[in-house]
Protein backbone atom coordinates (compact mmCIF):
# COMPACT_ATOMS: atom_id res chain seq x y z
CA UNK A 1 0.00 0.00 0.00
CA UNK A 2 1.34 3.19 -0.93
CA UNK A 3 1.93 6.00 1.69
CA UNK A 4 0.76 9.33 1.23
CA UNK A 5 3.42 11.99 0.68
CA UNK A 6 2.90 14.67 2.78
CA UNK A 7 6.77 16.20 1.85
CA UNK A 8 5.33 17.15 -1.09
CA UNK A 9 3.02 20.23 -0.76
CA UNK A 10 0.54 18.36 1.31
CA UNK A 11 -0.80 16.52 -1.96
CA UNK A 12 -2.48 13.85 0.09
CA UNK A 13 -3.97 16.15 3.23
CA UNK A 14 -5.68 18.93 0.37
CA UNK A 15 -7.08 15.66 -1.22
CA UNK A 16 -8.61 14.41 1.97
CA UNK A 17 -10.14 18.20 2.95
CA UNK A 18 -11.18 18.62 -0.43
CA UNK A 19 -13.02 15.14 -0.53
CA UNK A 20 -14.51 16.07 3.40
CA UNK A 21 -15.26 19.85 1.86
CA UNK A 22 -17.33 18.55 -0.66
CA UNK A 23 -18.87 15.47 1.53
CA UNK A 24 -19.83 18.24 4.11
CA UNK A 25 -21.13 20.71 1.61
CA UNK A 26 -23.90 18.53 0.35
CA UNK A 27 -27.22 18.98 1.55
CA UNK A 28 -28.03 15.80 3.04
CA UNK A 29 -25.04 16.17 5.68
CA UNK A 30 -26.13 19.81 7.10
CA UNK A 31 -30.12 18.68 6.71
CA UNK A 32 -28.67 15.58 8.90
CA UNK A 33 -26.79 17.83 11.31
CA UNK A 34 -29.97 20.09 11.99
CA UNK A 35 -31.87 17.56 12.41
CA UNK A 36 -30.01 16.14 15.06
CA UNK A 37 -29.71 19.52 17.00
CA UNK A 38 -33.72 20.02 16.80
CA UNK A 39 -33.28 16.50 17.87
CA UNK A 40 -31.71 16.85 20.60
CA UNK A 41 -33.69 19.96 22.21
CA UNK A 42 -36.67 18.02 21.19
CA UNK A 43 -35.79 15.01 23.51
CA UNK A 44 -34.97 17.77 26.43
CA UNK A 45 -38.97 19.28 25.83
CA UNK A 46 -39.80 15.34 25.85
CA UNK A 47 -38.09 14.28 28.94
CA UNK A 48 -39.18 17.25 30.44
CA UNK A 49 -42.79 16.43 30.14
CA UNK A 50 -42.63 12.88 31.40
CA UNK A 51 -40.60 14.15 34.06
CA UNK A 52 -42.61 16.37 34.94
CA UNK A 53 -46.36 16.08 33.71
CA UNK A 54 -46.95 12.67 32.72
CA UNK A 55 -45.15 10.87 35.72
CA UNK A 56 -46.45 12.62 38.61
CA UNK A 57 -49.90 12.02 37.25
CA UNK A 58 -49.49 8.57 37.14
CA UNK A 59 -48.02 8.17 40.79
CA UNK A 60 -51.29 10.27 42.01
CA UNK A 61 -52.93 6.78 40.69
CA UNK A 62 -50.47 4.56 41.83
CA UNK A 63 -51.15 6.22 45.23
CA UNK A 64 -48.22 8.70 45.72
CA UNK A 65 -45.45 7.04 44.19
CA UNK A 66 -42.63 8.89 43.15
CA UNK A 67 -40.66 7.02 40.37
CA UNK A 68 -37.45 8.73 40.39
CA UNK A 69 -36.83 7.24 43.76
CA UNK A 70 -38.08 3.79 42.95
CA UNK A 71 -34.74 1.78 43.46
CA UNK A 72 -34.19 -1.73 44.40
CA UNK A 73 -31.08 -2.04 46.69
CA UNK A 74 -28.85 -4.91 45.29
CA UNK A 75 -27.45 -6.86 48.23
CA UNK A 76 -23.66 -5.86 49.40
CA UNK A 77 -21.09 -7.83 48.35
CA UNK A 78 -17.87 -7.95 50.29
CA UNK A 79 -18.41 -4.99 53.05
CA UNK A 80 -19.69 -2.45 50.61
CA UNK A 81 -20.58 0.50 52.57
CA UNK A 82 -23.23 2.01 50.70
CA UNK A 83 -25.66 -0.91 48.92
CA UNK A 84 -26.14 -0.70 45.10
CA UNK A 85 -29.05 0.69 43.61
CA UNK A 86 -31.09 -0.35 40.63
CA UNK A 87 -32.97 2.90 39.50
CA UNK A 88 -36.04 0.59 38.14
CA UNK A 89 -37.74 4.63 38.20
CA UNK A 90 -35.30 6.10 35.69
CA UNK A 91 -35.51 3.44 34.02
CA UNK A 92 -39.71 3.50 33.56
CA UNK A 93 -39.07 7.41 32.76
CA UNK A 94 -36.62 6.96 30.02
CA UNK A 95 -39.33 4.48 28.24
CA UNK A 96 -42.07 6.74 28.62
CA UNK A 97 -39.95 9.13 26.61
CA UNK A 98 -38.50 6.66 24.14
CA UNK A 99 -42.19 5.49 23.60
CA UNK A 100 -43.29 9.80 23.03
CA UNK A 101 -40.44 10.39 20.85
CA UNK A 102 -40.98 7.07 19.01
CA UNK A 103 -45.09 7.59 18.27
CA UNK A 104 -43.99 11.50 17.43
CA UNK A 105 -41.35 10.61 15.02
CA UNK A 106 -43.81 7.84 13.18
CA UNK A 107 -46.94 9.91 13.38
CA UNK A 108 -43.91 12.63 11.36
CA UNK A 109 -42.58 10.50 8.80
CA UNK A 110 -45.99 9.11 8.06
CA UNK A 111 -47.10 12.89 7.54
CA UNK A 112 -44.46 13.58 4.74
CA UNK A 113 -44.80 10.12 3.09
CA UNK A 114 -49.24 11.03 2.68
CA UNK A 115 -47.58 14.65 1.36
CA UNK A 116 -45.20 12.52 -0.86
CA UNK A 117 -47.64 10.48 -1.74
CA UNK A 118 -50.28 13.33 -2.94
CA UNK A 119 -47.32 15.32 -5.12
CA UNK A 120 -47.01 11.75 -6.99
CA UNK A 121 -50.31 11.55 -7.86
CA UNK A 122 -51.06 14.66 -8.72
CA UNK A 123 -51.28 14.16 -12.63
CA UNK A 124 -48.59 15.84 -14.54
CA UNK A 125 -48.78 18.81 -16.69
CA UNK A 126 -49.32 18.15 -20.55
CA UNK A 127 -45.99 18.70 -21.92
CA UNK A 128 -45.88 22.16 -23.80
CA UNK A 129 -46.09 20.72 -27.50
CA UNK A 130 -43.06 20.57 -29.90
CA UNK A 131 -42.04 22.53 -32.51
CA UNK A 132 -43.36 19.91 -35.51
CA UNK A 133 -46.80 20.11 -33.64
CA UNK A 134 -46.72 24.53 -33.21
CA UNK A 135 -45.88 24.07 -37.13
CA UNK A 136 -48.71 21.63 -38.06
CA UNK A 137 -51.08 23.57 -35.60
CA UNK A 138 -50.24 26.84 -38.33
CA UNK A 139 -50.48 25.15 -41.00
CA UNK A 140 -54.00 23.89 -39.92
CA UNK A 141 -55.30 27.06 -39.33
CA UNK A 142 -54.09 28.70 -42.42
CA UNK A 143 -56.06 25.62 -44.59
CA UNK A 144 -59.07 26.32 -42.06
CA UNK A 145 -58.87 30.41 -43.35
CA UNK A 146 -58.04 29.75 -46.84
CA UNK A 147 -61.48 27.49 -47.03
CA UNK A 148 -63.68 29.65 -45.00
CA UNK A 149 -62.36 32.54 -48.10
Amino acid sequence: MKKPDIKKGGSAVKKIAGEFKAFAIKGNVIDLAVGVIIGGAFSKIIASIVNDIVMPFIGMFLGGVDFKNWVIDLPRFFNQPKPIEMNVGIFINTVIEFLILAIIVFLFVKGINRLKRKQEEAPPAPAAPTKEELLLTEIRDILKQQKDK
